[in-house]
């Protein structure tokens, strides 16, 4: 008997089939044969064989019984964000599994043939997958995949076109108006393309912000998401957890050559991206050196004074932010420039995991993740990012320029949305 009980089981809402996937399942089967090879050998990835519990069979029988293999698991991935899915291959006899996010067994669910492929609700954060094989003799083989970070219950995104809501709209230029300076801001829901701005069309110097953009164009060259211990993933990490200068001079260099060459490379992502208004200039400073409706206007209000160097817009931060997080889901612009789901489901769970907090996040309810990349000078500060909510997700950026308390600028405009957003 299992200690623990089962918790809900949910689906996806156009989907009505039992959890259980059978044999002849061709949407998982490729990947499931190539983990299949590989299971064990990924990092992050943990085995546990048991002997049977419980001693429901005949112990005779158990003498010469070899141990159960370990089943495999597909999805979710390590160090990757999950929107509940969890799927992959069980050795054969398995008659069921059971799925534990965390501490909590969230599934006890039927097997037919070699595959299962269930969703389940998660709360945002992170955490670790496991899933537990029993056959017929009650032989038990565990898998466990950690770090993950689990993202709210239908915060998984839809492509569609950008549409106007007044009313956020005309929260939004209040909130603007109420702090001074000069503000960029863009919103947008990514369920339904609802959103609004203001000034989102201004540039504004770029600070940190455009750090996503090197990352993006990192993946674009790569084969799969880099390993913790390559020198690759190390730097990713350090520039966008911790928002290295050093880190993020060291990529452009990598990508070209040179920091002048590396942003040529990082500027033609963006152009490939639609992102018209962004400008990557050399590398950073270091202590050593579609629905029918009105569009959301993109237009310039007011634009900021200041120099040459990186600059970009509301407009196109927020463009870069949703193709990312469309991307984790197979979907929008970044899958035909070479940017995998497991790559972007690795470069969000890098963003879920920036140390730069206080902005988006200051006033949202802890069961929301943001997933954001900030980025400040002497007079601007800004932040970009994702914020997803259970039943929806957002994309938001807030760039101010000599604004008045720039942080809760951002943090009430991410308020605004979710109010005017969930349903």
């Amino acid at each position: 008997m299992d200690p623990e009980p089962p918790g809900d089981v949910v689906r996806r809402r156009d989907d009505a089939a039992a959890s259980w996937v059978a044999a002849d399942d061709e949407r998982l089967r490729a990947q499931l044969r190539l983990l299949e090879l590989l299971h064990g050998r990924e990092e992050g990835v943990e085995v546990e064989v048991g002997d049977n519990a419980g001693g429901t069979r005949d112990d005779e029988s158990m003498i010469d019984a070899p141990a159960l293999p370990p089943p495999a698991i597909v999805a979710p991935a390590p160090r990757e964000v999950s929107f509940g899915l969890v799927a992959g291959t069980v050795p054969r006899g398995t008659e069921r599994i059971i799925v534990k996010i965390g501490r909590s067994v969230a599934a006890v669910e039927p097997v037919r043939g070699r595959t299962f492929s269930v969703t389940v609700r998660l709360v945002a954060g992170s955490t670790s997958v496991a899933v537990t094989a029993i056959d017929g003799l009650n032989r038990r083989s565990t898998s466990t995949v950690r770090p993950v970070f689990a993202l709210p219950p239908h915060s998984d995104p839809r492509l569609r076109t950008a549409r106007l809501d007044p009313v956020l709209g005309r929260h939004l230029r209040r909130l603007a108006q109420e702090h001074g300076g000069t503000s960029g801001i863009y919103v947008q829901d990514l369920r339904t393309g609802e959103g609004a701005a203001w000034n989102a069309k201004a540039r504004f110097p770029a600070g940190s912000t455009l750090k996503l953009a090197i990352a993006v164009t990192v993946l674009r060259n790569l084969h799969g998401k880099p390993s913790p211990s390559s020198g690759v993933g190390g730097l990713l990490a350090k520039m966008l957890v911790s928002s290295d200068n050093a880190a993020a001079n060291a990529l452009e260099v990598w990508l070209g050559g040179s920091t002048a060459a590396g942003s040529d490379r990082v500027n033609e992502t963006m152009r490939a991206l639609g992102l018209t208004d962004s400008l990557m200039y050399g590398g950073y400073e270091t202590p050593r050196r579609p629905e029918a409706g009105r569009p959301i206007p993109i237009r310039v209000e007011s634009q900021p004074a200041f120099g040459v160097g990186k600059y970009t817009t509301a407009a196109d931060l927020a463009r870069l932010a949703r193709a990312v997080y469309l991307a984790a889901v197979g979907q929008g612009p970044l899958l035909r420039l070479g940017v995998t789901g497991s790559e972007a489901r690795y470069l969000l769970w890098l963003l879920a995991q920036v140390t730069d907090r206080g902005k988006l996040d200051r006033f949202v309810d802890p069961a929301v993740a943001v997933l954001h990349k900030a980025g400040w000078l002497t007079d601007a500060r800004h932040d970009n990012g994702v914020v997803a909510f259970e039943g929806g997700v957002l994309v938001a950026t807030v760039m101010t320029w000599r604004t008045r308390r720039a942080d809760e600028l951002a943090g009430r405009v991410a308020l605004v949305s979710l109010q005017r957003f969930v349903r």
